[in-house]
Protein backbone atom coordinates (compact mmCIF):
# COMPACT_ATOMS: atom_id res chain seq x y z
CA UNK A 1 0.00 0.00 0.00
CA UNK A 2 1.29 3.21 -1.14
CA UNK A 3 1.81 5.47 1.90
CA UNK A 4 0.45 8.92 1.40
CA UNK A 5 2.52 11.95 2.37
CA UNK A 6 1.49 15.02 4.12
CA UNK A 7 2.08 18.63 3.03
CA UNK A 8 2.11 20.89 6.12
CA UNK A 9 3.50 24.50 5.99
CA UNK A 10 7.26 25.08 6.83
CA UNK A 11 7.67 28.12 7.18
CA UNK A 12 4.79 30.36 8.21
CA UNK A 13 5.28 34.33 7.12
CA UNK A 14 4.98 36.46 10.18
CA UNK A 15 2.84 39.13 8.86
CA UNK A 16 -0.55 39.14 10.25
CA UNK A 17 -3.02 41.50 8.53
CA UNK A 18 -6.63 42.03 9.94
CA UNK A 19 -9.52 39.97 8.04
CA UNK A 20 -11.02 43.62 7.23
CA UNK A 21 -8.63 45.60 6.20
CA UNK A 22 -7.37 42.49 3.47
CA UNK A 23 -7.14 43.47 -0.39
CA UNK A 24 -9.60 40.70 -1.01
CA UNK A 25 -11.88 40.55 1.27
CA UNK A 26 -14.95 41.05 -0.52
CA UNK A 27 -14.14 38.56 -3.02
CA UNK A 28 -12.82 35.62 -1.49
CA UNK A 29 -14.46 33.09 0.67
CA UNK A 30 -14.89 35.34 3.83
CA UNK A 31 -16.80 37.93 1.22
CA UNK A 32 -20.16 37.30 3.18
CA UNK A 33 -17.99 36.99 6.62
CA UNK A 34 -19.77 39.28 9.28
CA UNK A 35 -17.61 40.05 12.57
CA UNK A 36 -17.75 37.56 14.44
CA UNK A 37 -17.32 34.89 11.39
CA UNK A 38 -13.85 37.26 10.78
CA UNK A 39 -12.63 37.02 14.47
CA UNK A 40 -12.62 32.66 13.57
CA UNK A 41 -10.83 32.89 10.55
CA UNK A 42 -8.44 35.02 12.08
CA UNK A 43 -7.45 32.22 14.92
CA UNK A 44 -6.41 29.80 12.09
CA UNK A 45 -5.20 32.05 9.66
CA UNK A 46 -1.65 32.48 8.74
CA UNK A 47 0.26 33.18 5.68
CA UNK A 48 2.76 31.39 3.02
CA UNK A 49 5.11 33.19 0.63
CA UNK A 50 6.37 30.92 -2.22
CA UNK A 51 8.89 32.31 -4.99
CA UNK A 52 8.04 31.66 -8.71
CA UNK A 53 8.68 28.14 -9.45
CA UNK A 54 8.59 26.52 -5.88
CA UNK A 55 5.98 23.80 -5.47
CA UNK A 56 2.86 24.42 -3.32
CA UNK A 57 1.35 21.02 -3.10
CA UNK A 58 1.83 17.72 -5.24
CA UNK A 59 -1.24 15.64 -6.58
CA UNK A 60 -1.98 12.78 -4.32
CA UNK A 61 -0.67 14.10 -0.95
CA UNK A 62 -1.88 15.15 1.88
CA UNK A 63 -2.76 19.27 2.72
CA UNK A 64 -3.30 20.21 6.08
CA UNK A 65 -4.37 23.73 4.90
CA UNK A 66 -6.82 25.41 2.78
CA UNK A 67 -5.98 28.63 1.42
CA UNK A 68 -6.99 31.91 -0.86
CA UNK A 69 -4.51 33.48 -2.81
CA UNK A 70 -3.79 37.16 -1.90
CA UNK A 71 -1.62 38.29 -4.46
CA UNK A 72 0.25 36.42 -7.31
CA UNK A 73 -0.48 33.34 -9.29
CA UNK A 74 -0.56 29.61 -9.06
CA UNK A 75 -1.12 26.99 -11.96
CA UNK A 76 -2.49 23.57 -11.63
CA UNK A 77 -1.24 20.75 -13.87
CA UNK A 78 -1.55 17.35 -13.81
CA UNK A 79 1.14 14.79 -15.31
CA UNK A 80 0.15 11.19 -17.03
CA UNK A 81 1.74 7.86 -17.10
CA UNK A 82 4.06 8.56 -19.75
CA UNK A 83 4.97 12.01 -18.16
CA UNK A 84 3.77 14.59 -19.90
CA UNK A 85 2.47 17.24 -17.69
CA UNK A 86 -0.64 19.75 -18.73
CA UNK A 87 -1.51 22.64 -17.11
CA UNK A 88 -5.37 22.72 -16.38
CA UNK A 89 -5.71 25.94 -14.43
CA UNK A 90 -4.84 28.97 -12.62
CA UNK A 91 -5.68 30.66 -9.41
CA UNK A 92 -5.47 33.96 -9.35
CA UNK A 93 -5.98 36.72 -6.57
CA UNK A 94 -9.52 35.54 -4.34
CA UNK A 95 -9.45 31.99 -5.71
CA UNK A 96 -9.90 29.01 -2.82
CA UNK A 97 -6.95 26.36 -3.00
CA UNK A 98 -7.92 23.26 -1.55
CA UNK A 99 -10.97 21.05 -1.10
CA UNK A 100 -13.26 20.53 2.08
CA UNK A 101 -13.53 17.20 3.23
CA UNK A 102 -11.09 16.12 0.78
CA UNK A 103 -7.17 15.76 2.35
CA UNK A 104 -4.85 14.97 -0.48
CA UNK A 105 -4.54 17.69 -3.19
CA UNK A 106 -5.78 16.36 -6.43
CA UNK A 107 -3.19 18.52 -8.64
CA UNK A 108 0.24 19.55 -8.50
CA UNK A 109 0.26 23.32 -7.87
CA UNK A 110 2.65 25.48 -8.46
CA UNK A 111 3.86 29.25 -8.18
CA UNK A 112 4.02 30.90 -11.79
CA UNK A 113 4.67 34.55 -9.78
CA UNK A 114 5.62 35.68 -6.49
CA UNK A 115 2.64 34.45 -4.33
CA UNK A 116 0.97 34.90 -0.72
CA UNK A 117 -1.18 32.30 0.24
CA UNK A 118 -3.63 32.97 3.16
CA UNK A 119 -3.94 29.80 4.88
CA UNK A 120 -6.49 28.24 6.99
CA UNK A 121 -5.70 24.89 8.76
CA UNK A 122 -7.70 22.55 7.51
CA UNK A 123 -9.72 20.70 10.60
CA UNK A 124 -10.79 24.31 11.96
CA UNK A 125 -11.66 25.68 8.70
CA UNK A 126 -14.24 22.53 7.83
CA UNK A 127 -15.24 22.73 11.21
CA UNK A 128 -16.49 26.09 10.58
CA UNK A 129 -18.12 25.25 7.31
CA UNK A 130 -20.40 22.64 9.09
CA UNK A 131 -21.50 25.27 11.26
CA UNK A 132 -21.80 28.60 9.12
CA UNK A 133 -24.08 28.94 6.38
CA UNK A 134 -22.78 32.07 4.82
CA UNK A 135 -19.06 30.58 4.77
CA UNK A 136 -20.24 27.48 3.36
CA UNK A 137 -22.55 29.23 0.16
CA UNK A 138 -19.82 31.33 -0.25
CA UNK A 139 -17.80 28.16 -1.10
CA UNK A 140 -20.79 26.63 -3.04
CA UNK A 141 -20.96 30.49 -5.27
CA UNK A 142 -17.32 29.98 -5.55
CA UNK A 143 -16.93 26.43 -6.65
CA UNK A 144 -20.52 27.17 -9.02
CA UNK A 145 -18.38 30.13 -10.92
CA UNK A 146 -15.61 28.13 -11.27
CA UNK A 147 -17.74 25.31 -13.04
CA UNK A 148 -19.34 27.74 -15.14
CA UNK A 149 -15.48 29.50 -16.07
CA UNK A 150 -14.06 25.40 -16.50
CA UNK A 151 -17.01 25.17 -19.42
CA UNK A 152 -16.49 28.74 -20.97
CA UNK A 153 -12.33 27.19 -21.20
CA UNK A 154 -13.73 24.01 -23.19
CA UNK A 155 -14.95 26.63 -25.96
CA UNK A 156 -11.97 28.37 -25.76
CA UNK A 157 -9.93 25.62 -26.30
CA UNK A 158 -11.95 23.88 -29.00
CA UNK A 159 -13.37 26.63 -31.17
CA UNK A 160 -11.65 29.87 -30.48
CA UNK A 161 -8.96 31.17 -32.98
CA UNK A 162 -5.40 31.51 -31.71
CA UNK A 163 -5.97 35.13 -31.67
CA UNK A 164 -8.74 34.63 -29.61
CA UNK A 165 -7.63 32.69 -27.12
CA UNK A 166 -4.93 35.72 -26.58
CA UNK A 167 -7.50 38.06 -26.30
CA UNK A 168 -9.98 35.89 -24.21
CA UNK A 169 -7.13 35.04 -21.77
CA UNK A 170 -6.46 38.94 -20.88
CA UNK A 171 -10.18 40.04 -21.16
CA UNK A 172 -9.99 36.98 -18.22
CA UNK A 173 -7.26 38.83 -16.71
CA UNK A 174 -8.62 42.52 -16.91
CA UNK A 175 -12.31 41.61 -15.52
CA UNK A 176 -10.47 39.75 -12.22
CA UNK A 177 -7.73 43.22 -12.02
CA UNK A 178 -10.68 45.49 -12.62
CA UNK A 179 -13.24 43.54 -10.03
CA UNK A 180 -10.22 43.84 -7.31
CA UNK A 181 -9.51 46.96 -7.85
CA UNK A 182 -13.14 48.40 -7.95
CA UNK A 183 -12.36 49.63 -11.13
CA UNK A 184 -14.42 49.70 -15.04
CA UNK A 185 -12.51 48.14 -17.24
CA UNK A 186 -14.17 49.94 -19.94
CA UNK A 187 -12.14 52.67 -18.95
CA UNK A 188 -8.91 51.54 -19.70
CA UNK A 189 -6.88 48.90 -17.47
CA UNK A 190 -3.45 47.95 -16.90
CA UNK A 191 -3.00 44.52 -16.32
CA UNK A 192 0.49 42.06 -15.70
CA UNK A 193 0.36 39.08 -17.33
CA UNK A 194 0.94 36.22 -14.87
CA UNK A 195 2.71 33.92 -16.96
CA UNK A 196 5.70 33.38 -19.39
CA UNK A 197 4.91 33.31 -22.88
CA UNK A 198 6.01 29.95 -22.37
CA UNK A 199 3.22 28.94 -19.84
CA UNK A 200 0.98 30.77 -21.63
CA UNK A 201 1.56 28.82 -24.62
CA UNK A 202 0.95 25.33 -22.70
CA UNK A 203 -2.21 26.99 -20.91
CA UNK A 204 -4.01 28.01 -24.18
CA UNK A 205 -2.63 24.94 -26.23
CA UNK A 206 -0.18 26.80 -28.60
CA UNK A 207 3.03 26.87 -29.88
CA UNK A 208 5.46 29.33 -28.12
CA UNK A 209 5.77 30.89 -31.70
CA UNK A 210 2.11 31.52 -32.10
CA UNK A 211 1.55 32.84 -28.95
CA UNK A 212 4.36 35.74 -29.97
CA UNK A 213 2.81 35.87 -33.22
CA UNK A 214 -0.52 36.68 -31.95
CA UNK A 215 0.91 39.17 -29.42
CA UNK A 216 2.75 41.17 -31.20
CA UNK A 217 -0.29 41.09 -33.80
CA UNK A 218 -2.96 42.66 -31.41
CA UNK A 219 -0.04 45.26 -29.99
CA UNK A 220 0.58 46.56 -34.02
CA UNK A 221 -3.51 46.49 -34.43
CA UNK A 222 -3.99 48.81 -31.57
CA UNK A 223 -5.86 46.50 -29.07
CA UNK A 224 -3.01 46.22 -26.37
CA UNK A 225 0.24 48.29 -25.59
CA UNK A 226 3.26 46.24 -24.16
CA UNK A 227 4.38 48.63 -20.99
CA UNK A 228 7.89 46.43 -20.27
CA UNK A 229 8.40 42.51 -20.41
CA UNK A 230 4.84 41.30 -18.60
CA UNK A 231 2.61 44.55 -18.49
CA UNK A 232 0.00 44.87 -21.06
CA UNK A 233 -2.45 48.06 -21.19
CA UNK A 234 -5.63 48.04 -22.65
CA UNK A 235 -6.84 51.44 -24.06
CA UNK A 236 -10.41 49.91 -25.16
CA UNK A 237 -11.57 47.08 -23.36
CA UNK A 238 -14.72 46.69 -25.38
CA UNK A 239 -12.62 46.41 -28.66
CA UNK A 240 -10.34 43.58 -26.71
CA UNK A 241 -13.96 41.76 -26.09
CA UNK A 242 -14.76 41.67 -29.45
CA UNK A 243 -11.31 39.84 -30.68
CA UNK A 244 -12.11 37.43 -28.00
CA UNK A 245 -14.87 36.18 -29.75
CA UNK A 246 -17.49 36.89 -27.16
CA UNK A 247 -19.89 39.51 -26.60
CA UNK A 248 -19.62 42.52 -24.54
CA UNK A 249 -22.00 41.47 -21.79
CA UNK A 250 -21.50 37.65 -22.28
CA UNK A 251 -18.33 37.23 -19.94
CA UNK A 252 -18.33 35.73 -16.86
CA UNK A 253 -18.52 37.53 -13.53
CA UNK A 254 -14.93 36.57 -12.37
Amino acid sequence: MTQVKSITPETCHPMQVPCADCPIRYRAVCATCEAGDLDRLDATKYYRRYQAGQTVALAGERMEFVASVVTGVAGLSQTMEDGRTQMVGLLLPSDFLGRPGRAVSAYDVTALSDLLLCCFRRKPFEDLLRSNPRISGRLLDMTLDDLDAAREWLLLLGRKSAREKIASFLVILARRHAALMQAEPENGIEIELPLTREAMADYLGLTLETVSRQISALKRDGVIRLVGKRQVAVPDFNRLVTESGDDSDGGLPI
